[in-house]
């Protein structure tokens, strides 16, 4: 009965996901008719009045080239089906039909046969033989045996504990394990269902099976009960644990800005270029109490403004309410030491339990739209309590769910768009993130020195052109008279316009990610004037998708954002794609870049969340450079300034996303120490000077020398 339900689900499942496809084809080529026709009026406008048509000109080129696409492709599929048709239903087959039943008549044939030593070959006899077999057949009668003597009560017996399991409905761990058993290539059977579809089982089986307090056991490893991903779960929340506060969460007893003070170990008369600063850090609370415990949030940079120079320091806590922030000396000069406070341990505390356990805090606003009738619900990744529609992705198992609508079915969810942020601190706990005792600046004693230039004349060791791949150093670089250099890469800069334009030549760009990588689109529309933004007629512009292309450099730019949970205005959930599908999508090659980025809208929300879509994507990552080795990846990492956030949430989501692509040929941009020691204030989208350092960064990985 449960596989005969499973069945019919996936049929049913098989069924809505054809229509959904051939309805979303037939849209998309109405949609790009649609551009064709205003695309051709807009350039015969121009060619009339005689104006520059360049840019409507490469408008109509790309909008021909997607609908040519698209024709293509349902063309192959109609020719291929049509094939298939012909082969099974046309002459052709209905000759090898015949041909098959002539040959299974033949063998099945009896033209003579034996009884008592005589031999007949008649029809009429040889079916009297058969009739007189069965006739003796059911008449005869079975000796009767005593107890014991018969063949059921002979040889081994069940135990009643076997019998027990043989009864018990079957599992999904059972059918899983069928599954990754059966051999490929094998006919389907009578339900006509064939093995090819086991990935669409995968993710429909956990919906129609009844779930099993107890896994079933298995010797292989796949089936084990610790799996790998379980494993790096744990490594990676290990990674980012956190240390607890003690006792009574009081105001009072939280580390206060004012109160906490920091000084020099180990201070000597003249420090030099190329030494460590170490600086102790105590904490106290608003009783000018020490604290005896850890868990504060410190940034710490080390810079000098009249120079534009600057560094992060690393914070080591040694929870006793003591840290230890060590400096490299990058340059001669006079620097300043710069400490603060972003969030005492008591605060950390409350934002770690409200991540956790309340995904709800951001929201969502869900459109439904048909036939003049609309409905607004809710929408998030977790919906509790509620009647609902499950959105999920066939390829990488994500959900999205929406509250359902009273009167249209789930299918009419058209948009979506960034609902609102629910209060859910007390008045008790938003004092511990009120703006004097958040981000602030802790006194010190000797906050300033000298440093002089280096005293040995040892070279400094050249360092190796930029490539994916490479492991990355802390600080991975410093500012210095307002140029970022790199120490773990030689990075240049790109300053010139036919720089930027001869790297990316014959280049094909994707971007994938937040707003702080579109950033990076911008940046080169702006920066390169023969770089063109194509219209492409979306809703909301900035919720993408955005496309450039340079017809005088063989240039194409796009940027996409990641889709689903987007902080956005009203979008069309047709166009939020996964970006692990996006990528998968792709074929790669040497002209072929890749940037990615991922955290800003994933802090409210559990770290499993965050863990499950970076695993998608970083598979689909690994097999893209499976295939093509030699395309480009480039990794940004989070920006600080998250002034709707938390910079310790975005730093525990950056911590978790260098450790799943360390050991990965990516390319790493460090945008957190970029935008965290520069002499500019916070930002979560920093100013225009930064993000040139950015693309400097991004352009040495594609251009090295």
């Amino acid at each position: 009965m449960v596989w005969e339900t499973f069945k019919a689900a996936l049929r049913g499942e098989t069924i809505s996901c054809s229509a959904r496809l051939k309805r979303e084809d037939r849209e998309k080529v109405e949609v790009l008719m649609l551009k064709l026709l205003k695309a051709e009026e807009q350039h015969i406008k121009d060619i009339i009045a005689g104006s520059d048509s360049s840019e409507s000109q490469n408008a109509l080129l790309v909008v021909k080239a997607a609908l040519l696409n698209e024709i293509n492709v349902k063309a192959t599929g109609e020719y291929q089906t049509s094939r298939t048709k012909r082969y099974e239903t046309g002459e052709q087959a209905g000759r090898v039909l015949a041909l098959q039943l002539r040959q299974e008549k033949v063998r099945n044939n009896i033209d003579r046969i034996e009884e008592d030593g005589a031999e007949y070959t008649e029809t009429k006899d040889i079916l009297k033989v058969f009739e007189n077999y069965y006739q003796r057949l059911y008449e005869y009668e079975m000796p009767s045996k005593k107890p014991g003597e018969g063949i059921q009560d002979s040889g081994p017996q069940l135990d009643e504990s076997i019998k027990n399991k043989l009864d018990e409905d079957i599992t999904s761990g059972e059918i899983s394990i069928a599954l990754h058993e059966l051999a490929s290539g094998k006919a389907s059977g009578p339900d006509g269902i064939p093995l090819e579809v086991s990935p669409i089982w995968k993710w429909t089986l956990n919906n129609f099976t009844k779930p099993t307090a107890t896994s079933l056991v298995s010797t292989t490893e796949e089936h084990s009960q610790s799996s790998p991903e379980t494993e790096e779960d744990k490594l990676l929340k290990a990674l980012i644990e956190w240390p607890e506060t003690l006792g009574t969460l009081t105001f009072n007893s939280s580390t206060s800005p004012q109160n906490s003070h920091f000084q020099l170990l180990h201070p000597k008369h003249r420090y030099s270029v190329g030494e460590t600063l170490e600086v102790s850090v105590t904490a106290r609370d608003h009783q000018r109490k020490p604290k005896t415990y850890g868990g504060d949030f410190f940034q710490a940079k080390l810079h000098s403004p009249l120079l534009k120079a600057g560094v992060t320091g690393s914070v080591r806590d040694h929870q006793n309410g003591t840290y230890t922030v060590s400096f490299q000396l990058l340059w001669p000069g006079k620097v300043e030491i710069s400490i603060r406070l972003i969030h005492s341990s008591e605060a950390v505390h409350i934002l770690k339990r409200l991540r956790d356990s309340r995904p709800d805090k951001i929201y969502f606003v869900g459109y439904f739209q048909k036939n003049g009738i609309m409905e607004i619900t809710e929408c998030n990744i977790e919906i509790l309590d509620k009647p609902v529609c499950e959105y999920r992705d066939p390829r990488i198992g994500e959900k999205w769910f929406c509250v359902r609508p009273k009167q249209l079915p789930c299918s009419a969810f058209a948009h979506l768009r960034g609902g609102g942020i629910r209060n859910i601190t007390t008045l008790q706990e938003d004092a511990f993130f009120h703006k004097n005792v958040t981000k602030q600046l802790i006194p010190g004693t000797n906050s300033s020195l000298q440093v002089l230039p280096r005293e040995d004349t040892v070279d400094a060791k050249k360092l190796p052109p930029c490539t994916p791949g490479q492991e990355i150093t802390h600080p991975s670089g410093y500012y210095y008279k307002d140029i970022w250099a790199s120490l773990s890469c030689s990075n240049k800069q790109f300053r010139t316009q036919q720089a930027v334009s001869s790297c990316l030549r014959e280049k094909i760009v994707y971007m994938f990610g937040d707003s702080t990588l579109r950033q990076w689109w911008e940046y080169l529309v702006d920066f390169i004037p023969s770089l063109k933004k194509i219209d492409l007629h979306v809703e909301f512009p900035p919720a993408g998708p955005l496309l450039a292309t340079d017809a005088m450099n063989g240039l194409l730019v796009q940027w996409r954002s990641h889709g689903k949970p987007l902080r956005m205005s009203q979008m069309m959930v047709a166009d939020l794609h996964y970006m692990a599908n996006d990528i998968a999508n792709l074929g790669g090659g040497p002209d072929m870049v890749i940037a990615i980025n991922l955290w800003a809208h994933f802090t409210s929300f559990p770290v499993e969340v965050y863990i499950r879509r970076l695993r998608n994507i970083r598979t689909a990552v690994m097999e893209l450079l499976e295939r093509s080795p030699n395309t480009t990846v480039i990794l940004k990492t989070a920006n600080t300034g998250h002034n709707y956030g938390s910079n310790w949430l975005s730093f525990q989501l950056d911590l978790i996303m260098r450790k799943m692509f360390s050991g990965l040929q990516v390319g790493i941009v460090d945008a957190w120490e970029m935008t965290s020691c520069h002499y500019l204030e916070e930002n979560l989208h920093p100013k225009r000077i930064i993000i040139q350092h950015q693309m400097d960064m991004f352009l040495s990985f594609i251009c090295p020398s």
